[in-house]
């Protein structure tokens, strides 16, 4: 498995487990002890996932660069 395979399969993981644990806070099926425990796992999730997010970022760019494709626009909304 190549290096970016793994990086969008650990992405989509973390994001799928912090989901988890956000409908299950929601729900309220967590006591105090084990909200915080789970509120803990979800920060560093939610950490791993914004990393993978900027990563993601920067190399878009450095390939963009690299292909001589200097000017960048942002991503606009759909019309409603």
């Amino acid at each position: 498995m190549a290096s970016s395979d793994k990086t969008i399969k650990d992405f989509e993981k973390s994001l799928q487990q912090l989901e988890t644990i956000v409908q299950q806070m929601e729900n309220g099926e967590l006591g105090l002890e084990e909200s915080l425990k789970q509120f803990e796992q979800g920060i560093q999730l939610a950490k791993s996932c914004q990393d993978a997010l900027t990563n993601a970022e920067l190399k878009v760019k450095q390939l963009i660069e690299q292909n001589g494709l200097q000017q960048t626009m942002p991503f606009d909304e759909p019309d409603a």
